[in-house]
């Protein structure tokens, strides 16, 4: 069977070493020294601040959201995992969409001034398969109309953006470490912020509010990151270059065999480093989409759609039609891409698309 992603799981030997650590200090939570040396590493190897680490990659979304939208009106985009839209409604904030770029995927920086009202608090766009937003641009808007930025990042680690990492743009950038990303910690996820105050709402907001044991920054909820998963991220980290390496060539590849008469790619920003994450392709209808779709699971090989459907569909949401995010939703398939894919499976893949596409 060949999935869309498959987990990189570093030599258990490494890992069993990290993590025996813990059996020395007895701390298996609440910031110990394994979560430090990863948030140190991470700091220096990604150039950022220093990053608050969390047991998922949706936490930093919400606390994000808590501190920054303040029940309000957020602008975000249809495009993107369900957890971008969830957490809005979840803080009890009012998600206001607006389209995208029918190439970059991205949200429609043309369009989200039209959008803002005076009950607008921020913005929460995705940097979609961890391709910018027009963050200069974001900026600019955000600074005329008095709003905050969060970023969802989730797809972003390593990716630079005229040469700053992604996660240095926005009042507040998050990340997920889950295991289907580059870099994971099994379950986990980050917050970057370079405000110093904000920093500090934000951590104590992911710890109970606590400073120190007896006293309270304000309100809060557990957010933390385990030991456990900061051992799991501290082995994976050494393999990060290497593996995106592997998948820059794996994406060579099926740029190499597939035939883009009838598909197209997602169009990378300008001046992007970008990571390699997802090999997403875009068919000319839903229907070409689902022949091909079919024939792959026939040879036990799943691709997946994201992001579909578009979010602007949920049913806890009141719809206002997005044609372009609804329609890209509906033709974008990811084929598989991880670290143990081998070149002829790949090329298997590319055959049996192009065969379908050829003949329907």
């Amino acid at each position: 069977m060949i999935s869309v992603t498959k987990t990189f799981l570093p030599p258990k030997e490494e890992y069993f070493k990290i993590i025996r650590q813990i059996w020395g200090s007895n701390q298996i939570a609440n910031g110990g020294e394994l979560l430090f040396d990863l948030q140190r590493k991470l700091k220096d190897k990604l150039g950022t601040s220093d990053p608050i680490l969390t047991a998922n990659g949706t936490i930093p979304l919400q606390i994000a959201l808590k501190n920054l939208a303040r029940n309000g009106e957020v602008i975000t985009t249809p495009f993107s995992y369900v957890a971008s839209t969830s957490s809005i409604v979840w803080e009890n904030c009012s998600p206001v969409f607006v389209d995208i770029h029918p190439d970059l995927l991205t949200i429609d920086e043309t369009k989200i001034e039209t959008a803002i009202t005076e009950k607008t608090t921020a913005i929460l766009a995705t940097h979609v398969f961890g391709n910018p937003c027009h963050v200069e641009e974001i900026e600019k808007i955000a600074k005329r109309n008095n709003l905050k930025v969060i970023y969802d990042a989730a797809h972003c680690f390593g990716v630079n953006y005229k040469g700053n990492s992604l996660f240095n743009y926005g009042d507040v950038s998050t990340c997920s470490f889950h295991a289907t990303k580059i870099f994971h910690t099994g379950e986990g996820g980050a917050m970057f912020c370079k405000d110093e105050e904000l920093y500090k709402k934000l951590f104590y907001s992911h710890n109970f509010g606590h400073k120190g044991e007896l006293e309270f920054y304000g309100l809060g909820i557990n957010g933390k990151m385990s030991e456990l998963q900061a051992g799991m991220g501290l082995a994976v980290l050494p393999y990060v270059k290497g593996l995106i390496q592997t998948r820059k060539q794996q994406v060579k590849l099926y740029d190499e065999t597939l035939n883009f008469k009838n598909l197209r790619r997602i169009v990378i920003r300008e001046d992007t480093d970008w990571n390699y994450s997802y090999y997403p392709i875009i068919f000319k209808s839903e229907d070409k989409l689902l022949k091909v779709q079919k024939a792959l699971n026939d040879k036990k090989i799943f691709p997946r759609r994201y992001f579909y459907p578009s979010l602007n569909t949920l049913d806890y949401i009141e719809f206002k039609e997005m044609k372009i995010s609804q329609d890209i939703s509906e033709r974008i398939l990811c084929l598989p891409l991880y670290a143990e894919l081998q070149d002829q499976e790949i090329d298997l893949i590319s055959k049996i698309i192009n065969k379908v596409l050829s003949t329907s």
